[in-house]
């Protein structure tokens, strides 16, 4: 298992963060650093198969990032549909299949651009029935915007008579947030704050920030130090 001694998270939750900065010491226009971390967010899969982490969720693009300059965002938009089509060659789905891994994105998707909502879509439609791994990809995500979403879906199951306030507890909220899972772990790189990730399934997550590594530069020993640090720690979920 590659070093990794104890436990490890099921659930492991990433927020990318450094790839303007890393673009930046490379005398690159900042929005360029998006391509490094894309190859990134590949390698970090295949670190998470070989250390048999069931699940990881990637904070890729926030509800905030729409107010990025245009040249920046459609740069992101076209490198997003790339991707993603690239995921669904045949050679890549036939790997994906093998592993059981389901793709799966989360936020306010109606917020992109058709032609990108249309190849995520397709991409969950390929790989819903695969239940090995899963990768999650939050996309124009805020969990501010989970909360007050999954509000509304809860008053109008109410309104509509299909819930009573009287049931209204912490699991069925949770049904109604675009993600039910928790993660057991957080890396964060570049930063140390959460930024809303996750506000509602971090309640007992671990959290590590990475402070002075941009996501780029996060390396697989790297990723075995917070690994091993996860397992070290005791977690006690409020007791």
């Amino acid at each position: 298992m590659n070093n990794v001694n104890g436990n490890i998270p099921r659930h492991l939750g990433i927020i990318l963060d450094g790839n303007r900065r890393f673009a930046k010491r490379l005398m690159i226009k900042p929005w360029m650093g998006h391509e490094w971390g894309a190859k990134k967010v590949k390698e970090l899969l295949e670190w998470c198969n070989e250390t048999c982490i069931e699940e990881v969720t990637f904070y890729a693009f926030s509800v905030e990032n729409f107010n990025r300059p245009k040249d920046e965002f459609d740069y992101l938009m076209a490198l997003f549909e790339k991707e993603f089509n690239e995921l669904m060659s045949r050679e890549n789905l036939n790997e994906i299949n093998k592993k059981g891994l389901r793709v799966n994105f989360i936020g306010r998707l109606w917020m992109f651009p058709a032609n990108v909502q249309g190849v995520m879509n397709k991409l969950m439609d390929l790989t819903k029935e695969n239940n090995k791994h899963i990768v999650n990809f939050a996309m124009a995500y805020g969990g501010r915007a989970e909360i007050i979403d999954a509000t509304k879906k809860i008053a109008k199951q109410i309104k509509e008579g299909n819930l009573d306030v009287g049931d209204l507890n912490e699991e069925v909220f949770k049904k109604n947030l675009y993600l039910e899972s928790e993660p057991d772990l957080i890396i964060r790189t570049s930063e140390s704050r959460l930024s809303g990730f996750l506000l509602w399934q971090s309640s007992y997550a671990e959290i590590i920030f990475l402070p002075d590594l941009l996501w780029p530069e996060f390396k697989k020993e790297d990723f075995l130090a917070c690994i091993n640090e996860y397992s070290l720690r005791k977690r006690k979920f409020g007791k």
